[in-house]
């Protein structure tokens, strides 16, 4: 199975995966924790439409991402807790339109849009130099803000009347959470595209939350185990001819469904 890492491409392929496990771990923990997970798929989805501005304006489509997945996290974030009712169902139109824009875009631009599929449902073979920069980058961001405001973030997602006493401007780090997210969104689908961005995004950090109560152990763990993920779909899908992203969402989800039946076997045995 090691013999697939002297190609180039398997290794960029590698290096991907662990920087992309490194920020589903730290992020994907504060989305599970603060049970947000449909904003994450608002996001996600809401990103198509900068990558059809990219296609459409002739820039690199992560760029444009990148501008509409923060637009979408803030939005979404803002309405989510200014508005009391019918917060999903607005968030759900935001999700659409931000699809259809994007896909607008992309019937406007003329030519042949041969790598579109796979932001869809990621190619993480054929990630560029270029693009393996800016995950590089980002990831960078999203450690260094998790890192200094780990504090606020704690608070926020445990206790927020707690955060609130303490003069937290919960609303404030609410959104810069939600903007975070919108990066590690950019980051992951590379790897399986935006349609399985939540799978990965949040299955290793439900899997560590079974097993500790502690958001750093639960970082660490969930850490690891999108290391093991990506790596073994990786050799999986080589192996068998398989689509990577699939792959890794398949070998994650198996993983989940192990651990709850773990999970409740201790408890019956307790």
């Amino acid at each position: 199975m090691f013999e697939l890492f002297q190609f180039e491409f398997m290794r960029n392929a590698l290096l991907v995966g662990v920087l992309v496990s490194i920020a589903c771990g730290i992020v994907g923990t504060l989305v599970v924790v603060n049970r947000i997970v449909f904003i994450s798929g608002g996001i996600a989805h809401a990103a198509y439409g900068g990558i059809g501005l990219g296609y459409f304006y002739d820039f690199n489509p992560i760029f444009g991402a990148i501008i509409f997945a923060l637009m979408a996290a803030l939005g979404m974030g803002w309405i989510a807790r200014k508005t009391k009712q019918r917060a999903d169902t607005l968030i759900g139109v935001m999700w659409a339109v931000g699809m259809a824009i994007g896909i607008i875009l992309v019937d406007l631009t003329p030519g042949y849009k041969a790598d579109l599929m796979s932001y869809l449902f990621g190619s993480i073979l054929i990630v560029s130099k270029a693009n393996l920069l800016i995950i590089a980058c980002l990831n960078t961001i999203i450690i260094l803000i998790v890192t200094i405001f780990y504090k606020e973030l704690l608070a926020i997602s445990f206790d927020r009347v707690f955060a609130l006493t303490c003069n937290i401007p919960a609303d404030t780090f609410y959104l810069i959470l939600v903007a975070i997210i919108a990066l590690t969104v950019v980051m992951v689908m590379q790897i399986v595209g935006l349609i399985m961005v939540i799978a990965l995004l949040t299955i290793p950090a439900a899997i560590a939350e079974q097993f500790s109560q502690d958001l750093k152990q639960i970082m660490i763990f969930s850490i690891i185990l999108g290391g093991i993920f990506t790596t073994l779909g990786l050799g999986l899908s080589y192996r068998f001819n398989l689509t990577s992203g699939a792959t890794i969402i398949l070998i994650s989800g198996t993983a989940y469904l192990i651990s709850l039946v773990i999970k409740q076997y201790n408890q019956i045995k307790i």
